[in-house]
């Protein structure tokens, strides 16, 4: 929906350049579908940081029900590490193989 709302974007940029500028036809052309190049990159982009954090937070979520999760090749469970909410890292617990180490949960499956 975002991108139909970008397109109309462009659209009505290029309606105003054509009606209020005395640029020709190429020139309006050009600078449209840079506006619209730019509005689309920023949607993609948006929506790539969206899917990314949800990632993140589906893995924290998972982690506070007790279950183990994977992150880059290391089980990590509620046994052997505690979150970080703030960064959202997973840090090794005293008395454990795995104390002081620290796992982003953004590289966890």
């Amino acid at each position: 929906m975002a991108y139909i709302a970008g397109i109309v974007i462009a659209g009505l940029f290029f309606l105003a350049l054509h009606y209020f500028t005395e640029l020709t036809n190429k020139q309006k052309a050009l600078i449209t579908v840079v506006v619209l190049s730019i509005v689309l990159s920023a949607i993609a982009f948006n929506s790539y940081s969206n899917a990314k954090s949800q990632k993140m937070l589906d893995v924290v979520m998972k982690f506070n029900q007790h279950n183990t999760v994977t992150c880059s090749g290391v089980s990590v469970n509620d046994e052997n590490y505690t979150l970080s909410i703030g960064t959202y890292t997973f840090i090794g617990k005293k008395e454990t193989p795995f104390y002081g180490q620290m796992i982003s949960a953004s590289t966890c499956k």
